[in-house]
């Protein structure tokens, strides 16, 4: 990926993650973050900070890290620190299906979020 395609990556992830609401992004440990409330993180970007990749890392509901990384390891990955809790890397370099992004990232907010703000999603 270019540099420009890169930022363009970021940009479409930076949407799909600030649609939802009360959510914030923040620089933490040197990569773009998403938080809820500016307490709970449930994304963050990987800009070839951990390893070659260009993705995000978000949680996943029990099972959905392993039965991704199965169904295609190209595209998804076990995090470094945050993969033991269940969380799914998605290599942005592999030009991922972005509505089903999207959908990742719907259900990562879902499961981190407040009851209240997740009622206004659902």
């Amino acid at each position: 990926m270019t540099p420009e395609q890169e930022q363009a990556a970021l940009a479409r992830l930076r949407a799909v993650y600030l649609a939802f609401p009360e959510v914030e992004e923040r620089l933490s440990h040197g990569e773009p973050t998403w938080f809820i409330r500016g307490k709970r993180s449930f994304a963050m970007f990987c800009d070839h900070h951990h390893d070659l990749r260009l993705g995000f890392w978000c949680p996943a509901a029990e099972g959905v890290q392993e039965l991704r990384i199965e169904e295609d390891p190209d595209t998804f990955y076990r995090p470094p620190y945050v993969g033991v809790r269940g969380w799914l890397g998605v290599n942005l370099d592999a030009d991922p299906d972005w509505d089903d992004v999207a959908d990742l990232v719907r259900a990562a907010y879902l499961q981190v979020a407040p009851k209240k703000l997740a009622e206004q999603v659902a």
